[in-house]
């Protein structure tokens, strides 16, 4: 049974930072791309960065260079650095198989003063 549970999120100050982490169960980590994505209040989901078996990374335009995706796939373990993060990143932040179309339960990140 594929399982992917997030953590990391929480409330942070704008230009503070966070790091999620995605440890999933059931499937073969390392033969998988991997994404994640957000979904902010009021908003469809939304793709944050996709990355692949190899390594190479896919992200949404406004958030390159902020926003760092990688994977240990020693942990069967991925995650997301945000930096620099703004109010408009408040968000539920969402770990994505999508080979198989498995999601976790989302972790929340709120961007508030």
């Amino acid at each position: 049974q594929v399982q992917l549970v997030e953590s990391g999120g929480g409330l942070v100050q704008p230009g503070g930072s966070l790091r999620l982490s995605c440890v999933t169960t059931g499937f073969i980590f390392w033969l998988y791309p991997m994404a994640w994505y957000r979904q902010a209040p009021g908003k469809q989901r939304e793709l944050v960065a996709r990355i692949s078996s190899s390594g190479s990374t896919i992200f949404e335009d406004s958030l390159k260079g902020r926003f760092i995706i990688s994977r240990d796939n020693a942990k069967n373990t991925m995650y997301l650095q945000m930096n620099n993060l703004k109010p408009e990143d408040t968000a539920v932040d969402y770990c994505n198989d999508p080979t198989r179309g498995n999601w976790g339960q989302g972790t929340q990140v709120t961007v508030s003063s």
